[in-house]
């Protein structure tokens, strides 16, 4: 009997069948399942824990520590907001408005960074429907609109950041300290790149309350 040559489509087959998957490359699993109109998905564990839902924990925590840090400074805070305009579809993760001064932030909360530019157009579309959404949610609209990108403070996000500073900083030119400022008392127009110390604090309860 001829065995397949290795790396052929026969030889990928047989050795999925048998289930000694531990000799091919994920690229090669993934063209076979393709052929039969299926798709691979890979799925990431740590600690006994879903990698999906770590991040999704990671993610409410950055919320979370966001809407505390909107309230300490008197904002009222509405999260998940979700839209459907002019073919726009979506959510806003934090939405903070003071009607005292017309101003309304959009906040983008992050566990980590994903395509810069992607984050860049999608934040960028929040925005421009911002006035629509609160007027439609609270009845009023915004005379000034601004934008945070928020991010756990961590070493990785500081370092990513770094990398396209030149992009970032056209974009997001306000830091924590002139952030925080703002939030006290906002004039004028803002965006900002926030990077919150208070969500280690709730990661680390997080991880202890599994325990």
């Amino acid at each position: 009997m001829t065995l397949a040559a290795p790396g052929s489509s026969r030889h990928i087959q047989r050795l999925l069948e048998s289930g000694r998957v531990g000799r091919l490359q994920l690229d090669d699993i993934r063209s076979q399942f393709a052929k039969l109109g299926a798709t691979v998905r890979v799925t990431a564990w740590w600690n006994g824990a879903s990698l999906d839902r770590l991040l999704d924990a990671r993610h409410a925590n950055v919320i979370e520590a966001s809407v505390r840090a909107f309230q300490r400074d008197d904002w009222p805070v509405a999260t998940e907001v979700s839209f459907s305009k002019y073919g726009e579809r979506g959510s806003i993760d934090i939405l903070a408005a003071r009607r005292d001064c017309s101003t309304v932030v959009v906040g983008e909360a992050k566990s980590a960074w994903g395509s810069i530019e992607e984050t860049l157009r999608l934040l960028d579309i929040k925005v421009r429907l911002a006035p629509t959404i609160c007027k439609d949610r609270l009845g009023w609209v915004p005379k000034t609109v601004a934008a945070l990108l928020i991010f756990p403070e961590d070493a990785t996000a500081r370092r990513i950041a770094r990398q396209h500073s030149a992009t970032l900083e056209v974009a997001f030119p306000a830091r924590n300290r002139e952030i925080r400022r703002w939030l006290r008392q906002p004039v004028g127009p803002l965006r900002g790149l926030w990077f919150l110390s208070d969500v280690q604090e709730l990661i680390t309860w997080t991880a202890q309350d599994r325990e």
